[in-house]
C-alpha cells in the first residue's frame, strides 16, 4: 500500500521553532519528526510515500531525498498555497491507484495503529479513519458513530453529547475519494477539508468506516509541550547503547544512548531515558534528568542540569545554567548562570500566547521555547512559559517574562552610582 503524507503546513502555534524550519523536521529523540511516521509506515508495510509539501519545501526533500535510508521510495508533489487537507490529499491524483493510506505529517504514531486502520478499511468501503479518544471535544472535529460506521463529522463542537471520538487525521482511501474531493467547496475557512469530502460521502449514503485507537498510540504535535510529549513517548522506547567516549566517574543510569564522538566528562550523572548526540561534550559534573534530547555537537558546560528538554544542534550552554521542561533552537549559547523558571508560585498551568491567544498548556511544568542562534548574557532568567524568537540577544541579568520578538537585543538599562567608601571608624 502507497501511503501520501500531508507535510504542507506552517506549524505557527510552533514558532519560533517553526520561522526558521518545517514543524516536520523539529526534533524528537534527535530525529525529525516525520521521520518517526515514515518508520512506522514502513513497519507496517509501506513502501512508497508521496509527500505533499509547500511551506520549506525544500528542506524537506533535502532531508528525506528519495527515501532510500529508510528503505523507502519517496516522491514530493508541491501544494501551490495551503488550502486545507483536501486539496492537499487531491494532489495525490494520478500518482495512487487504488487504495492508499493517508496520514497528517505532524503525528508521532505507533505502528499498531496505522496497521488498526489499514486492517479495518473494507472493500466496500470509500474511506476508513481513525479515532482517538479526547476530553474536550470543543478543540477538535468529533465524529459520531454507529457500530464502525461513520454517521457524522462535527469541527470542535460547543456541545457534544456522543462519545468523545475525535478523528485522529489517519485515513485509508480508495482512488475514488478524489471525485468527491472535486465536489468539496469551501469550509468556512475558506478551504477545502477532507472532513467535508468524507461528510459529503456520509451524506450521499456510501460507507465510510472507523476504528478507535489508544490515546496511548497517536499524539498530535501542535504545540511546544506536544513536541517534549513527544520526546518523551520516544526516548522512553530507547535502547541503552554507549558509542561515545565516557571517562570514569561519570555515572549512566537506566536507557541511555550515547552516539559516537559524543564526551561524558567525569562527574556527570545521566538518568535515562535520555539522548546525547554524536560529538556533544557533556560536563564535568553535570546531571541530565529523563526524559532530555541532546542533539550533535552540543557543550553542556560545568555543573548543568538538564531535566525533560529538547537542546538542538550546536548549541553551548555555559556553567552553573539550569534548563527544565524547555526547548532550546540550534546554534543557541547560554551564557553561564541561566536559568529557565519551569513552575509558578501558586503550581496552576503554564500558559502561553499561540497565534496571539492565550492558551493553557494543562502541564505545571514548562520552561522556554528558544529561537536558533539566540544568545542569554550571565545571570539571565526565563519566565514559565515565555518564547524568545531566533536571533536575539538576551543581556545579562535580565528576567524575561514576556515573548521576544525575532532578532531583538534585550538588555537592562542601569544606574551607576559612585560614592566614597566610608571612613573606617
Amino acid at each position: 500500500m502507497k501511503a501520501v503524507v500531508l507535510a504542507a503546513g506552517r506549524g505557527e502555534r510552533l514558532q519560533p521553532l517553526t520561522l526558521t524550519r518545517p514543524k516536520v523536521l523539529l526534533p524528537v529523540a534527535n530525529k525529525p519528526l516525520l521521520q518517526h511516521l515514515l518508520e512506522a509506515l514502513r513497519r507496517v508495510g509501506v513502501d512508497e510515500v508521496l509527500i505533499v509539501v509547500h511551506y520549506m519545501a525544500e528542506k524537506i526533500m533535502n532531508r528525506f531525498g528519495d527515501g532510500s535510508d529508510l528503505d523507502l521510495k519517496i516522491e514530493y508533489v508541491r501544494q501551490p498555497r495551503i488550502y486545507g487537507t483536501a486539496d492537499a490529499i487531491g494532489m495525490a491524483e494520478g500518482r495512487v491507484d487504488g487504495e492508499f493510506l493517508a496520514v497528517y505529517g505532524d503525528l508521532f504514531l505507533t505502528p499498531e495503529a496505522l496497521e488498526a486502520v489499514i486492517n479495518r478499511h473494507g472493500k466496500n468501503a470509500v474511506a476508513t479513519l481513525a479515532l482517538v479518544p479526547v476530553e474536550n471535544p470543543s478543540h477538535y472535529g468529533m465524529v459520531r458513530v454507529e457500530g464502525e460506521h461513520v454517521k457524522e463529522i462535527v469541527e470542535k463542537p460547543e456541545s457534544w453529547s456522543f462519545e468523545p471520538l475525535a478523528n485522529a487525521g489517519v485515513y485509508v482511501f480508495d482512488s475514488d475519494i478524489f471525485d468527491a474531493i472535486r465536489r468539496t467547496g469551501e469550509s468556512t475557512r475558506g478551504e477545502r477539508e477532507i472532513t467535508d469530502t468524507i461528510q459529503g460521502l456520509v451524506d450521499e449514503g456510501q460507507e465510510v468506516r472507523a476504528v478507535e485507537i489508544s490515546r496511548g498510540s497517536w499524539l498530535d504535535v501542535g504545540r511546544p509541550w506536544d513536541l517534549l510529549e513527544a520526546n518523551r513517548r520516544a526516548v522512553s522506547g530507547l535502547v541503552p547503547e554507549v558509542r561515545g567516549r565516557v571517562e570514569e566517574g561519570a555515572t549512566l543510569v537506566g536507557p541511555v544512548y550515547v552516539a559516537e564522538d559524543a564526551r561524558i566528562r567525569a562527574g556527570v550523572y545521566i538518568e535515562g531515558p535520555a539522548v546525547i548526540g554524536g560529538g556533544s561534550d557533556i560536563g564535568p559534573n553535570c546531571y541530565i534528568r529523563p526524559c532530555t534530547s541532546i542533539g550533535s555537537r552540543v557543550r553542556i558546560g560545568n555543573a548543568c542540569e538538564i531535566k525533560n528538554s529538547i537542546v538542538m544542534n550546536g548549541t553551548h550552554i555555559g556553567h552553573l545554567s539550569y534548563v527544565g521542561d524547555s526547548i532550546i533552537g540550534e546554534n543557541c549559547n547560554l551564557g553561564a548562570g541561566t536559568i529557565t523558571a519551569n513552575l509558578r508560585f501558586d503550581k496552576a498551568n503554564i500558559k502561553m500566547v499561540l497565534k496571539g491567544q492565550l492558551v493553557d498548556s494543562g502541564v505545571r511544568k514548562f520552561g522556554v521555547v528558544m529561537g536558533d542562534g539566540s544568545q542569554t548574557g550571565i545571570n539571565a532568567l526565563t519566565m514559565p512559559g515565555v518564547k524568545i524568537g531566533p536571533g536575539c540577544w538576551i543581556g545579562p541579568g535580565v528576567v524575561v517574562y514576556r515573548d521576544v520578538a525575532p532578532n531583538t537585543f534585550l538588555r537592562l538599562r542601569q544606574e551607576l552610582v559612585e560614592e566614597e567608601t566610608p571612613a573606617e571608624k
